[in-house]
């Protein structure tokens, strides 16, 4: 069974780009834009991986993840983000199943060997 990866990026064209590595990578991949989009996916989809933005505007990216990880306890939690307020690594102890803390601008490739390292694949 391939890896269920969910995409919270409200840059669709951003989004899209992770979303056609992934996929090339052998990863079954959904690309939601906004909260409501995800936590409905979450609601009714199966998810291993979770890559997610936590500065979205308009949005509570810990709701997500908070949900997230009540649905699939086991889930990883992927954080992307362009700011710098995290990487003092605190996302680690806020979000217990954040597994990877990337600053965007982010090579697709080094998306795909975390995905896949966080995936067990």
């Amino acid at each position: 069974m391939k890896t269920q990866v969910l995409i919270v990026e409200k840059n669709k064209s951003l989004g899209q780009t992770w979303l056609g590595f992934l996929e090339r990578h052998g990863f079954e991949v959904t690309l939601v834009l906004t909260q409501l989009e995800a936590l409905d996916h979450l609601r009714f989809n199966g998810c291993d991986v979770l890559i997610i933005d936590l500065m979205m505007p308009d949005a509570s990216s810990l709701t997500i993840t908070d949900f997230a990880s009540y649905k699939n306890p086991d889930i990883s939690i992927i954080v992307v983000s362009a700011s710098s307020f995290f990487s003092d690594g605190s996302v680690f102890k806020i979000l217990p199943n954040a597994r990877g803390f990337m600053n965007q601008p982010i090579e697709p490739d080094d998306l795909v060997a975390v995905v896949d390292h966080c995936s067990g694949s």
